[in-house]
């Protein structure tokens, strides 16, 4: 399902509200909200502005993560997949 990129998530709708922000993280990617190799907003930051709770923030990432669209640095946060990431970065989002 297509997202756009200033949606909110509807609390009653047919998807969960992980695959909801998945997909409107997705559109604001493909939209340039956050440059390629540069971080998405911090976690506690999309909790606020999403009202969702961390655990769901945290698999609407992990989404992201496996269909190669972010990846995360432990300890240093979630960034645009641009060019291939190293083996460090690559060991980091395991």
């Amino acid at each position: 399902m297509e997202y756009d990129p200033d949606a909110v998530i509807i609390r009653d709708a047919p998807e969960a509200p992980f695959e909801q922000l998945a997909g409107i993280l997705r559109a604001r990617v493909r939209r340039g909200d956050w440059k390629s190799r540069r971080p998405i907003p911090a976690e506690s930051r999309l909790c606020d502005e999403y009202e969702l709770s961390r655990p769901t923030v945290r698999r609407a990432i992990a989404v992201l993560v496996a269909d190669g669209v972010l990846f995360v640095v432990q300890g240093r946060g979630t960034y645009v997949q641009g060019a291939e990431p190293t083996g460090a970065e690559v060991e980091a989002s395991k």
